[in-house]
């Protein structure tokens, strides 16, 4: 696989605002889209591998200029890490304000043999665990930080 990877591109009509400028949220979307086409160039696919992430540690645009419709640009990508065994120190999501799981039947006691969700989640992989108050069912700081302390055991003993 290779470690970096260009894609050359043209800035399409529909990717522009009233004044013709690209918005700098579809420059996430190009970096998406070389990534896909550099998994097809090394045969393979995100979507042919199940349990098996891609996570980005780290994506930065320099703005230079204005992107316009019609310009051509280069999307450039470098791989720095490729070994979740050795390259992942931590991952680290936060999402502020108030979300919470609304469960599905089966989400805490499995359901047609299968193991409940928690449980699944409670299993580390590889150098990463999982820590969420909505594993016991309901959020407050108590079992936060109990789960937070559970992972890190895990990891660590």
């Amino acid at each position: 696989m290779p470690s970096e990877y260009r894609l050359k591109r043209r800035v399409q009509f529909y990717e522009t605002d009233m004044a013709g400028i690209v918005h700098f949220s579809c420059f996430f979307r190009y970096l998406e889209e070389a990534e896909h086409a550099m998994w097809r160039e090394a045969g393979l696919s995100i979507a042919d591998r199940p349990g098996i992430g891609w996570p980005r540690v780290e994506a930065s645009f320099e703005f230079q200029r204005p992107l316009r419709f019609g310009d051509e640009f280069e999307v450039h990508l470098r791989i720095v890490g490729k070994d979740a065994r050795t390259d992942v120190a931590g991952i680290i999501l936060n999402r502020w304000g108030h979300a919470y799981v609304c469960p599905a039947p089966g989400f805490y006691f499995g359901r047609d043999g299968k193991p409940a969700a928690p449980d699944v989640l409670r299993r580390p992989a590889g150098r990463v665990a999982f820590a969420n108050s909505d594993l016991h069912g309901h959020q407050n700081w108590h079992d936060a930080t109990a789960e937070g302390k559970r992972a890190v055991e895990q990891l660590f003993g």
